[in-house]
């Protein structure tokens, strides 16, 4: 029954059920996921300190890099195990499995002994001042030196679920860690005094708890999954399939962080106030980008199922009907946006300088919104279908070639709001080039299937 189940969902239910069936908890999963994200931030500004808020939003794109290794391992394996199943390959499954676990563990210790060794010009590269620098050194500590490694693990271990039609285990341990960070940060930020420490503590002990909710989901699920947390199944046979496609994932995580380095370092130039306005926009304005994060990471294992089944019809299907999702859902986030933003920045940090400065800021960074999320959806689209050279050619193009040289003219030509339109510069230049990709490897798909048969 579970097997058929699987099958009807990948192969003959109608598209928008199918999407939604995965899609929908997903998404649900980085609401609440974004949610506990901006509790840091939201939290730690009721102190109604802006070089607290500054010190967080100095950090978090370093911290965001742990998203970047998740991908890496999770999103590539994930794919794998995606195709694999249409290829009705159930048997190596186990081993994709616990390469992307294991290898995502150490890989990631190694990163946050690194990051401790090196904390002290790195927060001085990152944009640290005087005032700050205090701040973000303790929040550093207690998410990326001691709470990376339960991060990275509780993202993998997510995506590995989804990839065989668990999304609703799969968002409910996101929520779970989401919930309970929400819970935790007021406790240590006003009830223990601990204020940026506190947000910390509290997203590290949140992410260790969604590790062991996923632990308890593989128990539960035995007999139901051909996913394997046992070491003895470690290999590096299926290291060069999964980076082949995880590469490209964590390539577009980490070119967005440096980007966003980029332009807190360079924001850092004008005070520690712009820093903190980009910081609390940063964070509002990736809400929207998080919704359309779920429904990729939902549509991925029906497009990765039937693109290794040669069923390119429905592929092709589930990826328009996505996009269009996510282009309707952004567009009301703009708007929302554009409304309410002094009021909502406002509500961030009770500060008036810095919240009008960063509602200037929100109103223009959402016109980027809908056109990123396309972009988005086509590059994940492509890593889908086990095509991450392609996929990572666009992500290079978008954040490397474009993004970074664009901030750092911008701000020479134009100055501090220079920076802030650079966004939508980046994602008109790129919406022909990411579809022109998209269409001309779908035709070459097409001409293979003619010529096979």
């Amino acid at each position: 029954m579970e097997e058929e189940s699987e099958k009807y969902l990948f192969e003959a239910m109608p598209v928008p059920k199918a999407v939604a069936t995965l899609a929908v908890p997903t998404i649900i999963s980085q609401v609440v996921t974004m949610i506990y994200n901006l509790a840091d931030t939201f939290f730690v500004g009721q102190i109604g300190n802006p070089y607290m808020v500054a010190a967080v939003s100095l950090v978090s794109p370093w911290f965001n890099l742990l998203t970047a290794l998740g991908n890496l391992f999770g999103l590539g394996g994930s794919s794998l195990i995606s195709r694999m199943l249409g290829a009705h390959n159930h048997r190596d499954i186990k081993y994709v499995a616990v390469f992307s676990i294991w290898g995502g563990a150490v890989v990631t210790l190694l990163f946050s002994l690194g990051t401790y060794l090196a904390r002290v010009p790195l927060l001085r590269f990152l944009g640290a001042s005087p005032d700050t620098y205090r701040y973000a050194e303790e929040y550093l500590l207690w998410v990326v030196v001691l709470g990376g490694v339960p991060t990275m693990v509780s993202l993998a271990m997510g995506h590995l679920l989804r990839s065989e039609g668990h999304a609703r285990q799969a968002s409910t341990g996101m929520m779970f860690g989401g919930i309970l960070n929400v819970a935790l940060d007021p406790v240590f930020i006003f009830l223990f005094h601990l204020d940026v420490a506190g947000a910390a503590i509290a997203t590290a002990l949140s992410n260790t708890a969604s590790v062991l909710f996923f632990a308890l989901q593989y128990v539960r699920l035995r007999g139901k999954t051909a996913v394997s947390l046992r070491p003895r199944y470690f290999t590096f046979r299926f290291l060069r399939p999964i980076f082949s496609v995880g590469l490209a994932s964590a390539l577009a995580t980490a070119l967005g962080n440096a980007s966003n380095m980029t332009m807190v370092h360079l924001a850092a130039g004008y005070g520690d106030i712009p820093v903190a306005a980009y910081g609390i926009v940063k964070r509002i304005d990736q809400f929207p980008l998080n919704v359309s994060m779920g429904l990729c990471q939902g549509f991925m294992p029906l497009v990765g199922y039937n693109f290794a089944a040669g069923n390119y019809q429905r592929m092709r299907r589930v990826s328009v009907f996505s996009w269009k999702v996510a282009l309707a859902l952004s567009a009301g986030f703009v708007a929302f946006f554009a409304l309410f933003s002094p009021h909502i920045t406002y509500l961030f940090l009770p500060e008036l300088t810095t919240s009008t400065l960063a509602a200037s800021f929100l109103r223009i960074a959402c016109l980027a919104v809908p056109l990123t999320s396309v972009n988005f959806l086509i590059s994940y689209t492509l890593q889908a279908m086990g095509k991450g050279v392609e996929s990572a050619t666009l992500t290079f193009s978008r954040q490397g070639l474009l993004n970074i040289p664009l901030l750092i003219g911008m701000n020479f030509v134009f100055g501090l709001f220079g920076m802030i339109w650079t966004q939508l510069v980046v994602e008109v230049v790129m919406l022909p080039v990411s579809l022109g990709l998209y269409f001309h490897t779908f035709r070459r798909l097409l001409q293979m299937e003619r010529h096979q048969s």
